[in-house]
C-alpha cells in the first residue's frame, strides 16, 4: 500500500510540473527548491573591495516574425511567370512569405512594391495562387510576412 501511495504522489508531482510547462511556466519555486536551484532574486553577485557590480543587462527585445499585414489579393498578370506578390505593404523588393489561412498553406514569394496606401489590395501571381490553393476568380485575404 505504501508503494502505491508513493507512486501516486510521484505521478501527481510530475503532473504538476508538466502542467506548469504547458502553461508556459518553465520552473516553479517548489521545483527549484527540490532541484537545489535558487532564483535570480536570491543570488546577488558580490563586488570585490574597490570594485562595483555591473547593473543587470536589459531584457532582450522580443523577436518579431516580420508580419507586414493582411491584404486582399487579386490575380495578377497571368502571363508574368514566377512566385510574386505586388503589394503596397513593402517599400523595396524583397523575399517574403504569403500565408492563406483558408487552406493553411504558405508560399515563399518575391514581394514587389506598388504605389498606394497599405490598405489597398495586392496582386498575386498565378503560380502563387495555385500553390496556396486560393480561388483564381476570388479575392482571398492573405497574410504577408517579410523574409
Amino acid at each position: 500500500m505504501v508503494r502505491v501511495l508513493c507512486v501516486v504522489f510521484c505521478l501527481g508531482v510530475s503532473g504538476c510540473a508538466v502542467l506548469d510547462r504547458v502553461q508556459g511556466n518553465t520552473s516553479t519555486p517548489a521545483v527549484e527548491a527540490a532541484a537545489g536551484v535558487t532564483s535570480d532574486a536570491q543570488v546577488r553577485p558580490q563586488a570585490r573591495p574597490g570594485t562595483s557590480v555591473p547593473a543587470a543587462a536589459a531584457p532582450a527585445p522580443e523577436v518579431s516574425i516580420g508580419t507586414l499585414g493582411r491584404t486582399v489579393a487579386s490575380l495578377g498578370n497571368a502571363a508574368e511567370p514566377g512566385l510574386w506578390l505586388k503589394t503596397p505593404l513593402v517599400q523595396t523588393e524583397q523575399p517574403g512569405t504569403v500565408y492563406y489561412p483558408q487552406t493553411n498553406k504558405s508560399v515563399q514569394v518575391t514581394l514587389i512594391p506598388i504605389d498606394g496606401p497599405a490598405t489597398a489590395g495586392s496582386r498575386l501571381s498565378l503560380q502563387a495562387m495555385q500553390a496556396l490553393g486560393a480561388p483564381l476568380t476570388g479575392l482571398p485575404e492573405v497574410d504577408v510576412l517579410a523574409g
